[in-house]
């Protein structure tokens, strides 16, 4: 007979031991973490911020959550209903563990359309695990479709539904274990921060990028981002035709945007480049918390339809070894994450996500931890945005395990990680092909893009409470500007689709404020205004804002402006004609002139003058998911959660 809650049971805070394996640093103390890596004790969601559930301890059957909902006749209503659903028999029902597969699914987006295709093949698998698996879907938002319109308004928070979703399924319907299938930019930190609240063994599978698409009339290799640099080329009166039309006649300029609209996106999956999808799903591998190559493997490709297969028995190892997503989510698996995303030239949506899903993990992770990284660590990366390759190309080299191997080899990566598999990250890479040796995409550490990561943490009299920048070299290190201020995205925008931008003697600082967390609300990105200053050819122009940018943008851009307009942050405050300098050696963002006035202590005055002068703005939306989230978001320099915790909650 099954033992009764109180007779042998742990709760979801966990109190059964568990043998760490811990190879410590591969890399020594590059990374000074040894303190912090939290392999000494377990690290258990604490008593009192989760719901508590009964829970069979380790070591025995797989069924550990749902055996309280099956056991005896104490909840015959849920076993008919499960009977209903499709438990076979009554040996499944009262011995077979539960797993669910959730899937970002929805149609209208080629990142995630094909996710459902997906969760049945690994639906299938877990049924030959002798599991019962439970798909259902959570939600998203493209950011691709959604950019520069109100719609982007709802993309950040949706990170939290996803989290939410996952969650409330997972401990409502009891499953022992959850493979989650993820696809566009947010569905990747959401999943990852529902396992570290839910806490049960747990795969990620990433859905896999897109190919490349293809322009004839340019003739060379186009994405989602060529877009929106078409469109600033289209408005400046610079978009030309590199081909003729097959007819022979000349393309005019609206032709070409046909072309590139058609032919940009040519199949399903993420966006190709080193976007922030692409980011967080190679970070994510870094971690551990996903079978090898899944982060490099194309969506459409065999190599994923295979991994969805290799799930299952993943997920049974996990829940057989007792592995947990809190096991895996450590400070030592968040160095790698950051070392990969520095190696790679990763998105500064990066640290949002990472400092959000190292808040659901209690994990310690702040702003300076990300510079200390970025400081040591090389870019390596030929990719997009920046570079000219996409993931596709790195997949036909070795893709991101051999990536991992060879950061492994010269000291970058922590092989000692334990991981899904049950191996360590090293062993799960040792076996892989190394990097092809004529392959160009990613340089040897001897003879780096940029010594230091393009990633930088800035803080200043600008941004007090600091901000992110995104600056690979090519752009240079230091930039002043005049400021030029624009309340919200869309006056930007249309100063753009006018013409009304152009480049100046002096450098401009573009500021859009009011775009935070809060005073967006949904913290937008802004890849339409960055990509058609591109396209445009503008170069003496930096970019700075308190939303985002997206991972595709590149130039001189500063985001995350902490603290944001819509709480009286010196970004509220700045003025046409201030004098701004972004330095990304010393990394620091300033307002160095301020109403003619020079010298901290009389910029700091006339600052707070003006702040005598300065309103809030009254908050829109009042009502509906925005208005929640604005009144329940932290700022951008502590993930954006909205869970945050702590003595107030």
């Amino acid at each position: 007979m099954a033992p009764h809650a109180e007779e042998s049971v742990g709760t979801h805070t966990g109190d059964e031991n568990v043998q760490q394996q811990n190879n410590g640093h591969q890399n020594g103390d590059h990374h000074d973490d040894q303190q912090h890596s939290g392999q000494d004790e377990r690290n258990m969601p604490k008593p009192g911020e989760y719901i508590q559930f009964d829970h069979l301890p380790a070591g025995g059957p797989l069924n550990r959550w749902s055996h309280f909902m099956t056991r005896g006749h104490d909840f015959p209503g849920a076993q008919a209903m499960l009977y209903s659903a499709g438990v076979p028999n009554k040996d499944m029902m009262k011995n077979a563990p539960h797993v669910g597969i959730a899937t970002v699914w929805w149609e209208g987006n080629p990142c995630n359309t094909h996710l459902l295709d997906l969760g049945v093949i690994v639906k299938r698998a877990v049924e030959k695990q002798n599991m019962l698996p439970w798909q259902f879907n959570t939600i998203g938002v493209s950011d691709g479709i959604t950019m520069g319109s109100e719609g982007m308004r709802f993309s950040l928070q949706s990170r939290e539904v996803i989290a939410d979703s996952i969650e409330t399924v997972t401990c409502a319907q009891r499953h022992d274990a959850n493979i989650s299938i993820p696809g566009c930019d947010k569905n990747m930190p959401g999943v990852i921060m529902a396992a570290a609240r839910h806490n049960r063994p747990f795969v990620m599978i990433y859905g896999g990028t897109m190919r490349r698409g293809h322009s004839k009339l340019l003739d060379k290799p186009i994405n989602i981002s060529t877009c929106y640099e078409a469109v600033g080329s289209y408005r400046y009166g610079v978009l030309k035709a590199k081909c003729k039309k097959t007819s022979g006649a000349e393309a005019t300029p609206s032709e070409v945007m046909d072309d590139i609209e058609e032919h940009a996106c040519p199949g399903v999956g993420a966006c190709g480049g080193m976007y922030t999808a692409n980011t967080m799903a190679t970070a994510i591998e870094a971690m551990g918390l996903c079978l090898p190559g899944s982060s490099s493997f194309p969506a459409e490709s065999p190599q994923k339809r295979s991994e969805c297969e290799r799930a299952a028995e993943a997920i049974r190892i996990c829940m057989e070894k007792d592995i947990r997503p809190r096991d895996l989510i450590t400070r030592r698996s968040f160095m790698n994450a950051l070392v990969l995303t520095m190696v790679l030239g990763g998105s500064t949506n990066a640290v949002l996500h990472f400092l959000a899903m190292a808040n659901s993990a209690d994990v310690d992770l702040t702003l300076e931890d990300i510079h200390r990284v970025s400081e040591s660590t090389p870019f390596l990366a030929d990719l997009a945005p920046s570079g000219k390759h996409y993931m596709e190309d790195l997949c036909n080299v070795g893709g991101t395990p051999a990536v991992l191997k060879y950061l492994i080899a010269v000291g970058l990566i922590d092989g000692g990680i334990m991981t899904v598999t049950g191996k360590t990250l090293a062993e799960n890479v040792s076996s892989w092909p190394s990097l092809d040796p004529g392959q160009t995409i990613i340089r040897p550490i001897t003879d780096p893009i940029k010594k230091s990561g393009h990633l930088r943490i800035l803080y200043g009299n600008f941004a007090p409470g600091g901000a992110v920048a995104k600056i690979t070299g090519l752009e240079g290190d230091f930039f002043t500007g005049r400021a030029r201020v624009f309340n919200k995205e869309h006056e930007l925008n249309s100063a753009l689709s006018a013409g009304a931008i152009k480049d100046e003697e002096e450098g401009q600082v573009l500021i859009v404020r009011y775009e935070g967390p809060k005073g967006g609300p949904g913290m937008p990105e802004q890849l339409q205004a960055s990509a058609a200053i591109m396209g445009a050819g503008l170069k003496k122009i930096a970019l700075v804002t308190d939303g985002r940018y997206s991972g595709a943008s590149h130039g001189f851009i500063v985001g995350h402006v902490v603290p944001e307009a819509a709480v009286g942050g010196p970004i509220a405050l700045v003025e046409d004609g201030d004098l701004i300098t972004i330095d990304a050696v010393r990394n620091s963002i300033d307002i160095i002139e301020a109403s003619g006035i020079q010298g901290a202590a009389g910029i700091a005055a006339e600052l707070e003058r003006r702040k005598r002068g300065w309103k809030p703005p009254k908050m829109k939306p009042t009502r509906g998911v925005l208005a929640k989230y604005a009144r329940l978001v932290g700022d951008a320099s502590h993930g954006a959660v909205t869970d945050a915790g702590g003595p107030d909650w």
